[in-house]
Parts: C-alpha cells; sequence; structure tokens
C-alpha cells in the first residue's frame, strides 16, 4: 500500500489544532507520526469559552480527569444560556441542555404541556426541567441516577488559550512532536495536487501524508494554496464582527451562559473561576467600532481588564472541508458566530468524522465525498439553528430586526417552523448536534406556540392531566435542597480532587 498514511502534520495550534493532535494520537496511536508546526508569532483568536455536552466525550476519550480540567482551564460549569431581549426587549428565556418533563415513547412531553394550557392549565414549561431550576437557583451537583427525570446535561465554560495549552501537555506526553515555525512555502504535487511539503521560515521543511489545516480564518492550506472556495452566508446572518474584552469575575458564578439582544447584535457574558469573558457580535453595517465599543464596555457587570479586541469574520463554510489530503479543521473550515457555543463542538466533531472516515491505504473520493456530504449537512442545520433565534423575533425596534423577521430563510428551516406551528412536530435529524428539546425551548421562548398537539394527549381526562404535571413539577424538584451552591461545589470538586 504505496499511498498509506504514515504521518499527518496539523498546521496551527490553540484550540483546534492541539485538539486535533491529541485525539488523532489517542486513536490512531503509535502506527501514525503526527507533527503540529505553529509559530508563537501568530495570534489566537480563541472565541469560544463556552461549551456543549459533547465536549465530555473528548475529555473522556483522552482519559482527562474532570476536576484537574476544571483546575487547569479555570472553568465554570454550564447548564444553559439564557437569551435575554430577543423576542422583544425586556423578556428573557433559557436554552437549556435539559429536557423538559417525561416524554412518552410517541408522544413528547409539550404535547401535554399544550393540552393542558389550551384547557385554561398555566404552567411554565421550564418549570418542568431540572437545568433550568438549577440555573436559576445557582446550583449544581453531579447527578449519577437511574430515573433519568433527573438527568442533568452539563458542558463548561473555560478559558480557551488554557485549555488549548492543556491539550498540548496532553499531546506532547503521548508523542505529538511541535515544531516551531512560520510557513513560508507549501510545496504541492504537480499531478495530484496533494500537499506534501512545508517549508518554514528557518529553512526547515516539514514532510507529510496528510494534513490538517487549523490555521484559522486564513485557511492557509485549505483556501490560499488549494483554492477550495467560500460559501458567504451574510444574507441569513449580518453580524460580521465581534468585539471581546475580559472583566473581573462576579463575587458570585452563575451556571449559564447570558446572551443579550442589542439592537444589531448580541452580547454575550461568559462566568469563569478567575474572570469573566464579555464579547458584542455585532453588524458593521449598523454599528461603527466606536458604538460597538460603546455599548460592550457600559454593558458589563465588572470592571474591565484590557481594551476590546475586534475580530472581523464572514458567516460560512468552506466549499469543501475535505479537499485532496487537507481536512480544515476550526476556524479555516468556516464560522458561525458564537450564539450557540458551536465554535469548539465544531472541531471536535470535524476530527471525530475524520476518524471515523480515516484513509488507510490512500484518500479516495468515497471517503472525500461522504466527509463533505456529512460536514455540509451539519454545518447548515446549525446555521439553521442559529437563524431561527434572529428571524422568529416580534421586536420593532430598529431595521436590523425588521429585516431579519421579513427575510426569506433555507427551506429546511421553514418546513420545520410550519410543523411546529401546526401540531407541535419535531423530528430528529441525525446530524443535528440540537435535539428536539433544543429547538422547543428555542422556538417557544421566541413565542411560536402550536395550534394543536398529538391525540395522545387527550387519552387523560383535565383532572389527571393536571395532576400529572403537578407530580412532575414536585419531582423535578426534590434534588435541589440537597444539591451546593454552583461556586461551593467547584470549590468542593477541585480541592477534593486535588487532595
Amino acid at each position: 500500500m504505496e499511498n498509506r498514511i504514515k504521518k499527518v502534520v496539523v498546521v496551527g495550534g490553540g484550540t483546534a489544532g492541539w485538539m486535533s493532535a491529541a485525539l488523532l494520537r489517542k486513536v490512531l496511536g503509535a502506527q501514525m507520526a503526527i507533527e503540529l508546526v505553529e509559530s508563537d508569532a501568530i495570534g489566537i483568536i480563541g472565541v469560544g469559552e463556552a461549551t456543549i455536552p459533547p465536549i465530555q466525550n473528548v475529555n473522556n476519550v483522552l482519559g482527562l480527569d474532570e476536576a484537574e480540567f476544571l483546575r487547569e482551564t479555570r472553568a465554570t460549569i454550564k447548564l444553559a444560556i439564557r437569551f435575554e431581549n430577543w423576542r422583544v426587549p425586556g423578556e428573557s428565556y433559557y436554552h437549556t441542555f435539559g429536557a423538559p418533563g417525561r416524554s412518552q415513547a410517541f408522544c413528547q412531553f409539550h404535547h401535554y404541556w399544550n393540552r393542558a394550557r389550551q384547557s385554561g392549565y398555566q404552567s411554565n414549561l421550564w418549570e418542568y426541567d431540572l437545568n433550568y431550576l438549577c440555573a436559576e437557583a445557582g446550583k449544581f451537583a453531579r447527578m449519577q441516577v437511574k430515573d433519568p427525570i433527573w438527568e442533568m446535561p452539563y458542558a463548561y465554560h473555560f478559558d480557551s488559550g488554557l485549555y488549548g495549552a492543556y491539550l498540548r501537555k496532553y499531546s506532547e506526553q503521548h508523542g505529538v512532536i511541535r515544531t516551531e515555525g512560520l510557513i513560508e512555502q507549501v510545496g504541492i504535487h504537480p499531478e495530484s495536487g496533494h500537499v506534501e511539503t512545508l517549508t518554514l521560515k528557518n529553512g526547515r521543511r516539514v514532510n507529510g501524508d496528510f494534513f490538517i489545516d487549523c490555521s484559522g480564518m486564513r485557511g492557509l492550506l485549505i483556501q490560499q494554496h488549494l483554492g477550495t472556495g467560500y460559501e458567504d452566508w451574510i444574507h441569513w446572518l449580518p453580524c460580521d464582527r465581534a468585539m471581546a474584552v475580559p472583566s473581573q469575575r462576579f463575587e458570585k458564578t452563575l451556571p449559564f451562559t447570558r446572551s443579550i439582544a442589542h439592537t444589531a447584535g448580541w452580547q454575550w457574558r461568559i462566568p469563569l473561576q478567575h474572570r469573566n469573558g464579555n464579547g458584542l457580535v455585532y453588524s458593521s453595517n449598523h454599528y461603527s467600532d466606536d458604538e460597538a465599543a460603546s455599548i460592550l464596555l457600559s454593558n458589563l457587570d465588572s470592571e474591565a481588564l484590557g481594551e476590546p479586541k475586534i475580530i472581523p469574520f464572514r458567516t460560512g463554510r468552506a466549499r469543501k472541508q475535505w479537499n485532496r489530503n487537507v481536512v480544515a479543521v476550526g476556524l479555516s473550515s468556516g464560522f458561525l458566530e458564537p450564539l450557540e457555543s458551536t465554535s469548539i463542538y465544531l472541531i471536535q466533531s470535524a476530527i471525530v468524522r475524520l476518524l471515523h472516515l480515516f484513509p488507510h491505504a490512500g484518500v479516495t473520493p468515497e471517503l472525500v465525498a461522504e466527509y463533505n456530504r456529512q460536514s455540509q449537512t451539519e454545518y447548515e442545520l446549525i446555521r439553521d439553528f442559529i437563524i431561527l433565534h434572529y428571524h422568529v423575533n416580534e421586536r420593532d425596534d430598529s431595521q436590523f430586526w425588521r429585516d431579519l423577521r421579513n427575510m426569506d430563510i433555507p427551506d429546511r428551516l421553514s418546513q420545520r417552523l410550519q410543523l411546529f406551528r401546526a401540531n407541535g412536530g419535531l423530528f430528529q435529524d441525525q446530524l443535528d448536534i440540537f435535539k428536539d428539546s433544543s429547538w422547543l425551548q428555542v422556538m417557544l421562548g421566541q413565542g411560536i406556540v402550536p395550534r394543536d398537539y398529538h391525540p395522545l394527549a387527550d387519552n387523560l381526562t383535565d383532572v389527571q392531566l393536571r395532576e400529572s404535571l403537578e407530580k412532575i413539577k414536585k419531582i423535578k424538584r426534590e434534588p435541589l435542597p440537597q444539591m451546593p451552591e454552583h461556586d461551593q461545589f467547584l470549590e468542593m470538586y477541585c480541592r477534593v480532587k486535588a487532595g
């Protein structure tokens, strides 16, 4: 097998590069040489400080100790995102990682809730969600339960720079070679068009059989040398800049991310153990950079620890995330604003997909096509979920929101909305990272209430239905009195494990 891949070269460090290197080393083992080329002269963007629950799969595969990880990355627990001012100013709702109530085999819980609502029984859907209850109470405990009604999925807020450094230490301890240097030339095979060599500024040559492009938005290999092309989605998602600034930590650390809508964008607030992450995602057609800085700095809950940093971006994706013998991972593969904390997940997903489809005897068209098919669908599903937040709004305080409400949307999203509006129907797409409960919470939170419900919800009388709902609400609250405050959990868990 003369085309067999014996060496993988990762171009670029940061979370994308070092997560790629760590997973490749762990899964492929010593049979594959892995070298990572990066330069300390190139900065790391590090937008993604909030994550979603699949990050735990990466940490588990790598065998990372959770308490050590929390200490090393100054992490906190994330149970949800609280969306403020998205439907209308002054209103908020949660998108949690949990699911409300208890669903039946052919009838999800929200159908029972909707039927009760239509019969005059008023209750908040989120009162049946343990993640929501804990987020509101500021509490957390690791739940190991037999009854899924008490399952409480969670993720993390962490310092992405520290996480990258943590993964680098892991990777180097497990045999990944790090080479420092700026890449000046890329050698392309004249017949196959495959990347063969990287020549560094100091003259050193790095050879490889397969390359992972983690060079960020510049896409050194995937765009600059392979000319893959880019699919722009700014007509659906008009924000094109972010401004980030850290601030002092709060006395009390919230176990959720805050997403606060403004007249032409939105602001994030992410609590860490040592500071808060803050940023504003905005449209440069509506805000100047000075206006954005004023909005961001005047809406901090604690004192800024530096000057705001501007990050221009173009929402969209590389037309092929695998081109020839190069796979783009992280920002080189595309950009979706961090509204639903998917940046780091897309790094993870790209590498896991590659490991499933890793070429044994060399790159084949079949592997490349399947990888790109799955990547495109996954990106589009996340894109549609983000568009949902913007499109389904009732704000009338700026042209930005009016335009988004009246724009044409992708067909798949339109069909989802029509089905949910009609009878609350939700169906999981295999490649959709967001489960039915996520779509449910955002659609209800944005003001969409189904006109009808599933007929199985009529199997209970009104009295039986209300008694059932009250019982579930009570059961959901049972763990709360025994739970510590979020900060107490972090202090106890990290200290005990350290000892």
